[in-house]
C-alpha cells in the first residue's frame, strides 16, 4: 500500500490544473460537505425542538464542521488536514449518534464509510473503519436483537473490505494512467500534456498567492546533424543523458518536461527570473562540459521567462520560446532572458 492517494488528492490535481471556467468536478468539496450538512441538519432541528440539547449540539457541530471544511478545501485546495478532519467527523458522527439514539442509527455507518474511503488514504481509512466497528460493538449488541446486531456489524465489515479492494485497484489504475498520460516514454520526463496541466496549476496558484515562478526552455543545438552523423540510437541516448543532467541539478520542487524532439522545459515554482537565469547558465555549462558526443559537440540554447500577472500558461511558454530563439540567433550555446 505504498504511495497511496485519496480521492481528494486526485480532486486537488484536477482542480489545480483545470482552467477557468470551472467544471462541476471543481465544486466537489462543496457538494460533499453540503450533502453531509443537509443530511444532518433536519435531525439537529428536530432535536432542538424536542429539547434533546446534547444530541442537537452534536448534530450542529457536525453541520458547521462539514460546511466550514468544504469551503476551506474549495478555496485553498489544501486537502490533507481537512480530509482527515472530515473523516473524523464522519466516524464521530456515527458513533455519537448510535450511543445517543440507539442501535437503529447504525445505518449511518454505510455512507460514513464511503465518505471516509474517499476522503483519506487507504491506511487511514482502514484505521477509521476498525475504530468505528469496535466502538459500535457495545451499543449495537446492547439492543434487543443479537441477530440484527450481528448482521449490521458483518455488513459494515463487508462494506469496508469491498471499499479497501476498490481503493487499492483505483489507486493503482490512477497511477498507471497518469504515468501513461503525462510521461515521455523515452526519457521519463513529463510530456506536453503534463506540462499543460502543470502550467495551469502554477498560473492558478500565482493568481491566488502571487508567488513567483519561472520557465527555462532549452533546445539542443544542431541535433539533426547529430542524428544524421551518429544515428538515432545515439541521439536517443543523448536525450536521456540531457534528462539525467537536468534532473541532477534541479530542485525536487522543480519539474522537467520534454515537449518536442529535442526541446525541454523546466518549471521552477517559487523562483524569480534571476534564479531561473542562474539555473539556465548552470545547465548550459554542464551540458557543454559533459562532451556527450563529438563532431559536432552537443550544446543547448536556453530561454528564461518569469510568470507575469494576468498571463496564461501559453503566453508564458511563448515568451520563454521566443527568448530561446533569440539565443539561437545570437550564435547558440547561450541563454536569453525574456523581459
Amino acid at each position: 500500500m505504498r504511495n497511496q492517494h485519496s480521492g481528494m488528492d486526485a480532486w486537488r490535481y484536477i482542480a489545480r490544473s483545470e482552467p477557468r471556467p470551472r467544471s462541476i468536478e471543481s465544486y466537489l468539496p462543496l457538494i460533499l460537505s453540503a450533502a453531509g450538512a443537509v443530511g444532518v441538519l433536519p435531525f439537529a432541528i428536530d432535536r432542538y425542538l424536542h429539547g434533546q440539547w446534547v444530541a442537537a449540539a452534536v448534530d450542529s457541530f457536525l453541520v458547521v464542521g462539514f460546511l466550514a471544511l468544504g469551503v476551506f478545501v474549495f478555496k485553498t485546495h489544501k486537502v490533507r488536514v481537512a480530509s482527515l478532519t472530515l473523516a473524523f467527523l464522519c466516524v464521530f458522527g456515527v458513533i455519537s449518534s448510535v450511543y445517543l439514539h440507539g442501535p437503529q442509527q447504525v445505518y449511518w455507518a454505510f455512507p460514513a464509510l464511503v465518505g471516509v474511503f474517499y476522503l483519506v488514504r487507504l491506511r487511514e481509512a482502514i484505521v477509521c473503519a476498525v475504530v468505528m466497528m469496535f466502538a459500535l460493538i457495545p451499543p449495537v449488541f446492547g439492543g434487543e436483537d443479537p441477530h440484527e446486531a450481528t448482521t449490521a456489524l458483518l455488513t459494515i465489515g463487508i462494506t469496508s473490505a469491498l471499499a479497501i479492494a476498490f481503493a487499492m485497484i483505483t489507486n493503482r489504475q490512477r497511477t498507471q494512467l497518469l504515468a501513461l498520460a503525462t510521461k515521455d516514454p523515452l526519457t521519463g520526463a513529463g510530456n506536453r500534456r503534463g506540462l499543460d496541466s502543470k502550467l495551469a496549476e502554477v498560473v492558478n496558484t500565482f493568481q491566488r498567492l502571487g508567488a513567483p515562478s519561472s520557465l527555462v526552455l532549452l533546445d539542443l543545438d544542431h541535433f539533426k546533424s547529430v542524428n544524421d552523423i551518429h544515428g538515432h540510437a545515439v541521439g536517443d541516448q543523448i536525450l536521456k543523458s540531457i534528462t539525467d543532467i537536468i534532473n541532477l541539478r534541479i530542485r525536487v520542487t522543480d519539474s522537467l518536461y520534454r515537449i518536442g524532439g529535442e526541446e525541454f522545459v523546466v518549471v521552477l515554482e517559487g523562483a524569480d527570473l534571476h534564479h531561473g537565469a542562474h539555473l539556465a547558465e548552470q545547465l548550459r555549462t554542464l551540458v557543454d562540459a559533459n562532451e556527450l558526443v563529438s563532431n559536432p559537440s552537443v550544446t543547448i540554447s536556453l530561454g528564461v521567462a518569469e510568470l507575469k500577472r494576468d498571463e496564461t500558461g501559453n503566453d508564458w511558454l511563448h515568451r520563454a520560446d521566443a527568448a530561446m530563439y533569440r539565443a539561437k540567433e545570437a550564435g547558440r550555446n547561450t541563454t536569453s532572458i525574456s523581459d
